[in-house]
């Protein structure tokens, strides 16, 4: 019988992957898997996201902290292969990664340019399927995927553009990775929180507006935080979730059930 005083991801390891700051969604995911008793690795940007991100890094005592670009050839796999070398398996996979070139998010969808559209598909939803064929391996016992949505990919979200539809292929996605990988004990999930005051959320065009439209939508009427988000997810990476899968879990204080 499950002893209620172990934490429920006593054992696990747990790649974070998209912490840019104190501020981050995936750092708040960090924090409750560690908090549950999970062993962490963490992936910064590049050199100048680097300064940021080992402090917490090192605070939650994760073991390995690597670059990851998803666009640079090799480095995915040099974070797999570190991953393998360090601890042999994986249990948990967060992707918090997402992009779009400034002109074409901030423009709407029709005047989006391919390029624009194609780029940022490959960086915040292909790379999702990619580091997923890379985790697989390393997932013999099962595990679970979560990879980071928002309600714009269901509903229009003025300003929020071209990344609409590209959230709508990463939900999709993982749906159809759920399907493919739950014969080996693999699970998927999108999560997709209300507005946070993160700062890639900071660039959209009116997202003060956002933020106060979350507050008065919201059964809740109160603003999530990157802790709640954190916390949420990790419940679903551990036993008492183990039936769950290709969901889209909500942590918006119920404002996506209002019209």
């Amino acid at each position: 019988m499950h002893n209620p005083s172990e934490r429920p991801l006593a054992g696990m390891r747990a790649l974070v992957t998209g912490v840019a700051n104190a501020d981050s969604i995936a750092y708040g995911c960090a924090r409750a898997f560690a908090d549950l008793g999970a062993q962490l690795a963490i992936t910064y940007l590049n050199d100048k996201a680097k300064p940021y991100v080992e402090p917490l890094a090192n605070e939650l005592g994760a073991q390995l902290l690597l670059p990851l670009n998803v666009e640079e050839d090799g480095q995915l796999d040099a974070v797999f292969d570190a991953v393998r070398e360090t601890w042999g398996s994986l249990d948990i996979v967060l992707h918090s990664i997402a992009y779009a070139p400034k002109e074409d998010l901030q423009g709407g969808l029709l005047d989006s340019s391919a390029q624009g559209f194609a780029y940022a598909m490959d960086v915040s939803c292909h790379s999702f399927i990619r580091m997923a064929k890379r985790a697989v391996p390393l997932m013999p016992h099962g595990g679970t995927l979560f990879a980071m949505s928002y309600d714009g990919a269901n509903r229009v979200v003025p300003s929020y553009n071209l990344m609409g539809p590209v959230k709508a292929a990463l939900e999709a996605s993982c749906r159809y990775l759920a399907y493919e990988l739950g014969p080996i004990g693999i699970r998927v999930h999108a999560i997709s929180p209300g507005p946070l005051k993160t700062r890639a959320a900071s660039g959209l065009p009116d997202f003060d507006r956002m933020l106060a439209e979350a507050v008065e939508r919201a059964p809740l009427g109160e603003l999530v935080d990157i802790m709640d988000v954190g916390y949420a997810t990790a419940y679903l990476a551990t036993r008492y979730a183990r039936r769950m899968s290709g969901n889209t879990v909500y942590i918006d204080g119920g404002a996506h059930i209002m019209a």
